[in-house]
């Protein structure tokens, strides 16, 4: 019997075409009709900057592989050319979808609600010169209308900028003209009507569009459209051969505004004329060009959610919890000396993480903080309190990621302002980025030196701590305190990769550790013993982890796989997977915490990470994983593994055709995941509360006459 390899590539699905699998979840999130109605939109915006994102890099990185005359087989047996083809095809379906929805539900139903937007066509007099006032005090003077000709080439276009394609013609002759509309105006803009039950909203392209005219006196401008373009922002640094790391991502920042063209949104009824100019003048192929019916670049929707007065189509307002380790506690080095402290974000509040940073900054006996920041909020309270520590003397060491995507030009602000406090800032080491999320406070106390240690699955921003689902540790345990200088120590670039008691760190060592853990479980398997394996993460495209779950799956290992994004593994394969299950949630929060759980006969293991299994994670970033030791956070993490296995409302599961379909609920329990935590820390806080209140004594008044 010829054993096999599991290099069969109907045994994968290609990592692009699962991202687009994913984006169709976001989208059938912003067609259900259980979501209130705002919430909608705004799953409405996020399948457009996820497809933007998507073409920008993803896209953009195959097309410039083929044109480099690279065209090899994936894991899934596509070359560049074929993956390119199909997402095209996913891609028109996809956004042909987005909008059908838009047009025929989500519009009709912002009406009944009070939110009208209108065409021109539907503006009465009244509003038609409410509009003609703000065009000319407002909209004219931003305007930069640029026509091309003999004397004046095809402007260069920003990358997703919305703008107008105009044909004009003087004398006979047709030219070609093009105005951006303004970024720093808002996309919608209010009219007044003589109602009381709605409010009138028109966009501003339109506006633009209707007053066209005057932007170009003594010509008669025959058509306008809207169009917008899609570049190539997928960033190639030397690192080897750079001098200043930070001076040269600034300039390449600037250079992605300008790349390659990718993608042509264009209306789905633009002249053909313009049509042509476009394509000629952006290099863009028919199959890249996207005919748009309806408002071009959905993402306003976002600004639209934010209208005031509207809460009532919206989630209710959820208020994170005290971490039920930290309940009733003042002292946050008292409670980690103590005991470790689990942190279950958003249901529990990231306030803990800031106010560790904020206290050790203000602490005398705090002599040096470590921290590496790969993505922070605009208005960070943990880089004030960083900048703070150092400004008082202490030692403070940030490693700044600045080649965190779409975060470079966050980041470079930050690092200088930490130098300029006094922080000794850092870029990690050269051909890697560093997403690991650690932080080290060192301190000395009245026995001596001790470390205290924050260890997540998510970045250090305050914002996102409210909409990602991650978890973290608090903890002083020496031997993890120890592998956290030794790391800081490698990052700063004066040590070799250490060998570490509890961590395990990537690229060194962290692939080993996942095949190790893995192969355990399938060698007790092959021994008859109970075998499980259970993995909540965000991607899984990895091959030499898939076909490593295989074969545990065709020893008997029972596998689950919960995974938001990207997963290349098939499920229900006979003799190759009919033991693994695929689920992806995608719900009210981004799931993004990384949990990996091994039954090791009995013996359960839990360890957390910052580590998706993908190759970039793996091969070419500093990654941890770190354990759970303490029995009681150990326990409520395989407990809230349980409930997400159990889920029937948000998630989906995978079947052999690739395809994600709903749970049948019938005669089970409906457990909303989410739902569940979010209820679960409140009550857990209102349990406390009511025993704070009656363990206080109130004497008994008597009435003395």
């Amino acid at each position: 019997m010829i054993e096999n390899t599991f290099d069969n590539p109907l045994y994968f699905e290609n990592r692009e075409l699962s991202w687009l699998e994913f984006n169709q979840r976001v989208l059938d999130e912003a067609k259900n009709s259980d979501n209130p109605l705002f919430e909608r939109l705004k799953f409405m915006s996020i399948v457009s900057s996820n497809l933007d994102e998507f073409i920008m890099v993803r896209l953009a990185s195959l097309k410039e592989q083929l044109n480099m005359g690279i065209n090899k087989p994936d894991i899934a047996g596509l070359t560049q050319k074929q993956q390119i083809k199909k997402i095209s095809v996913k891609t028109h379906k996809l956004v042909d979808e987005q909008y059908s929805h838009y047009k025929r539900s989500i519009v009709p139903l912002l009406k009944t609600k009070g939110v009208n937007l209108i065409h021109t066509k539907d503006l009465n007099e009244n509003q038609k010169n409410y509009l003609e006032e703000y065009f000319t005090e407002v909209i004219y003077p931003v305007l930069t209308p640029l026509a091309v000709d003999s004397s004046r080439p095809f402007p260069l276009i920003l990358n997703k900028s919305l703008n107008l394609a105009i044909l004009i013609k003087r004398n006979g002759e047709e030219v070609f003209a093009t105005v951006q509309v303004p970024a720093v105006l808002s996309r919608f803009i209010e009219i007044p009507n003589n109602s009381n039950k709605h409010t009138d909203f028109i966009l501003l392209e339109d506006v633009m569009k209707l007053f066209m005219q005057r932007l170009f006196v003594g010509f008669k401008v025959i058509c306008t459209y809207p169009y917008r373009i899609t570049r190539n922002a997928d960033l190639t640094i030397d690192e080897e051969d750079t001098q200043d790391l930070l001076i040269e991502i600034e300039k390449s920042v600037k250079k992605r505004k300008w790349g390659e063209a990718i993608r042509l949104e264009v209306a789905y009824d633009m002249d053909e004329r313009l049509i042509n100019i476009l394509k000629e003048s952006l290099s863009i192929n028919n199959k890249d060009i996207y005919y748009i019916n309806g408002p071009l670049d959905l993402t306003f929707l976002m600004k639209l959610y934010d209208l005031k007065g509207f809460d009532h189509l919206k989630y209710d307002r959820y208020n994170p919890s005290t971490p039920l380790d930290l309940l009733g506690e003042e002292d946050i080095f008292h409670v980690i000396r103590k005991r470790d402290v689990f942190l279950h974000h958003p249901y529990e509040s990231f306030t803990p993480v800031v106010s560790l940073v904020k206290r050790a900054a203000r602490d005398d006996k705090v002599l040096a903080i470590k921290q590496t920041l790969y993505r922070v909020s605009g208005e960070s309270p943990i880089i004030k309190a960083l900048a703070e520590a150092a400004e008082s003397g202490k030692q403070v060491t940030v490693l700044v990621e600045l080649k965190a995507r779409f975060d470079e030009e966050n980041n470079i602000q930050w690092a200088r302002r930490l130098e300029k406090s006094g922080c000794h800032v850092i870029y990690g080491l050269v051909g890697l980025k560093t997403h690991c999320k650690i932080t080290l406070i060192v301190r000395m106390e009245e026995d001596g030196i001790r470390r205290y240690v924050h260890l997540g699955t998510g970045n250090y921003n305050d914002i996102t701590a409210k909409l990602y689902t991650d978890m973290g540790i608090l903890t002083c345990n020496e031997k993890i305190g120890a592998d956290t200088s030794a790391v800081f120590n490698t990052l700063s670039g004066y040590s070799e990769p250490p060998k570490l008691n509890k961590l395990t760190m990537a690229p060194t060592g962290l692939r080993k550790k996942f095949m190790m853990l893995i192969e355990r479980e399938e060698n007790n398997a092959i021994l008859g013993k109970k075998a499980k394996i259970i993995v909540k993460m965000n991607s899984i495209c990895d091959p030499g982890i898939m076909k490593a779950l295989y074969k545990a799956s065709s020893a008997g290992v029972e596998i689950e796989l919960i995974v938001r994004g990207i997963c290349g593994i098939i499920p229900c394969i006979e003799g190759v997977s009919n033991n693994i299950t695929v689920r992806s949630i995608v719900g009210r929060y981004l799931e993004h915490s990384r949990i990996f759980y091994f039954y090791n006969d009995k013996d359960e293991e839990i360890y957390l990470s910052s580590a998706d299994w993908m190759p970039r994670n793996l091969n070419r970033r500093v990654e941890l994983i770190f354990p759970i030791e303490d029995q009681r956070i150990k326990q409520r993490i395989i407990d809230i593994l349980k409930i997400m296995l159990k889920d029937n409302v948000k998630a989906k599961t995978k079947n052999r055709e690739g395809e994600y379909l709903k749970i049948n609920k019938k005669g089970k329990k409906v457990i909303n995941s989410q739902e569940y935590f979010s209820k679960l820390a409140q009550n857990i806080m209102k349990e406390y509360t009511v025993e704070k209140e009656h363990d206080i004594f109130i004497p008994i008044k008597k009435n003395h006459k």
